[in-house]
């Protein structure tokens, strides 16, 4: 399989640091041309969505930019409009927390101080401490969990996942309705998303 790099999504900067490429290619659904990361997650993403009927994905995070590079979409419910090759904001939803958690705290902290916490919807965290306090917990609890912070009617579950390129942060999460996700089975979803996570590092390393 190609490797991100090859597929021009990630740039070599020199420094062994690799940052997103200028020409945000859509990476092809093609088996060839996936990297190991998407071959590895993209069972998992259909996993996610049989179990759940949530919307899963896959992101990264490099410096000052997110991006989506593998979904599966649920049948169920809404379609989240949300398209592989998409940049996402920095500091919003699940996702970006449960990649922000895998670095050191001093990057966390000059993120935050570089970057607006927005009021996406009424039950947004605009406070930055208590911000980096949410994701240090999902460093120690191993998953986040956004309920209408991001999308109002909208819950989501986000777990890290190790890129395995220096500089570069990855993400599984799964989004759907509240109303799909009852309180009672907020736990499954945290225990299905975690044991993922997991073994897809495991396969990974």
């Amino acid at each position: 399989g190609h490797t991100l790099r090859d597929l021009n999504v990630l740039e070599n900067h020199g420094d062994g640091k690799y940052v997103f490429g200028t020409h945000f290619y859509i990476l092809s659904n093609k088996a060839g041309n996936r990297s190991a990361l998407i071959q590895t997650a993209h069972p998992y993403l259909e996993n996610i969505n049989e179990k759940t009927r949530l919307s899963a994905f896959l992101g990264l995070r490099s410096d000052r930019r997110a991006m989506l590079i593998d979904k599966v979409d649920s049948a169920y419910g809404v379609k989240v409009s949300a398209e592989i090759g998409m940049q996402m904001p920095i500091l919003a939803g699940a996702g970006i927390k449960a990649m922000l958690c895998q670095l050191p705290d001093e990057e966390i902290d000059e993120i935050l101080s570089r970057t607006e916490l927005k009021r996406f919807t009424p039950y947004s965290i605009t406070d930055k401490t208590k911000y980096k306090t949410e994701i240090l917990n999902v460093r120690t609890q191993g998953i986040a969990y956004d309920r209408e912070e991001y999308i109002e009617g909208m819950v989501a579950f986000g777990v890290p996942i190790k890129a395995c390129v220096k500089g570069v942060q990855a993400a599984i999460w799964a989004v759907g309705l509240t109303r799909q996700v009852s309180n009672s089975s907020v736990s499954e979803v945290k225990e299905l998303l975690k044991g993922i996570s997991e073994e897809i590092n495991c396969r990974l390393h």
